[in-house]
């Protein structure tokens, strides 16, 4: 299981970044392979990716979020993954989001774009196209501002 970190600086309020990235299924607007995501209930999405020719469907939950700090998921089925994306404010009008991911890349193909570093420059690349979708329209497309304890403050 490989684990790839990257950041980005974007120059809105840190509301703005999180109340967006909390719109899963804006996310084919600027994750590359990314064809749809149904957010099912308030911790349940469904994914259908087309990655090098591969497409899969699978489900992921939200395992911990809380407003304007972060927001961790893993996959239920499909190809195992799993991370956490954090929100730093800088400024008033400026934001560190970071994202770490856990992937356990599935078959032959995924495992040598792993090994080449297709699957970093691929999360680097989300995270820019993240900051100028957001840069460009200058406020969130929605926001849900819900909080989701870790499991294990779950009683």
């Amino acid at each position: 299981m490989g684990t790839i970190t990257e950041s980005v600086d974007v120059q809105v309020p840190v509301s703005t970044a999180y109340n967006q990235w909390t719109q899963f299924e804006t996310f084919p607007s600027f994750m590359e392979g990314v064809e749809a995501v149904t957010q099912v209930d308030d911790t349940h999405m469904h994914w259908v990716t087309n990655i090098g020719g591969v497409r899969r469907e699978f489900d992921a939950s939200i395992t911990e979020q809380h407003p304007d700090e972060r927001v961790a998921w893993k996959s239920l089925n499909g190809p195992t993954h799993a991370g956490v994306i954090t929100f730093h404010r800088l400024g008033d009008e400026d934001t560190r989001v970071t994202a770490q991911m856990e992937l356990d890349p599935d078959g032959f193909a995924e495992q040598a774009a792993d090994r080449l570093g297709v699957l970093d420059r691929r999360v680097k690349g989300d995270m820019k196209r993240f900051k100028d979708f957001i840069e460009r329209h200058g406020y969130e497309t929605g926001g849900w501002r819900g909080d989701v304890p870790p499991p294990s403050q779950l009683v």
